[in-house]
């Protein structure tokens, strides 16, 4: 079987893969799926560096599978496909897991400081500089 015969109709499909190949991804869709989140918020939770969280989600936005609002100086990304949940949970019965066990972290891994969270700061600071203040 030549794979490289692929029809135009397979590509989207796996280029939606492709996106979906990497654990950190899968993490911010689920958490994503929970509620919207700042870059912030995500670090908090994930543990992952702010560059790194920033280019994945430029890839998730690129595909089209989340969405990105201002509100101050911070963007919130919300999970623009909502049935990206059940392709995860599915993905997780096919590879022997039950779909409970892919879920997002209940509680950030570090406190969170962006205006969602501390309703008592400045919205018009964006989170780097909230990170500031309090460092």
């Amino acid at each position: 079987m030549n794979i490289s015969n692929s029809t135009p109709s397979e590509e989207p499909i796996a280029a939606l893969f492709r996106v979906l190949g990497q654990p950190a991804r899968i993490q911010i869709l689920l958490l994503l799926a929970r509620e919207e989140a700042c870059v912030c918020h995500l670090e908090a939770y994930l543990g992952l560096r702010q560059a790194a969280i920033s280019q994945h989600l430029m890839l998730l936005r690129d595909a089209g599978l989340v969405s990105a609002a201002r509100e101050g100086r911070n963007i919130y990304y919300s999970l623009a496909r909502p049935d990206l949940l059940g392709l995860i949970e599915q993905a997780a019965l096919v590879s022997g897991l039950a779909a409970e066990e892919v879920r997002p972290l209940a509680a950030p891994l570090s406190p969170c400081p962006c205006p969602h969270c501390n309703p008592e700061s400045d919205p018009n600071l964006s989170c780097s500089n909230l990170r500031e203040e309090r460092a």
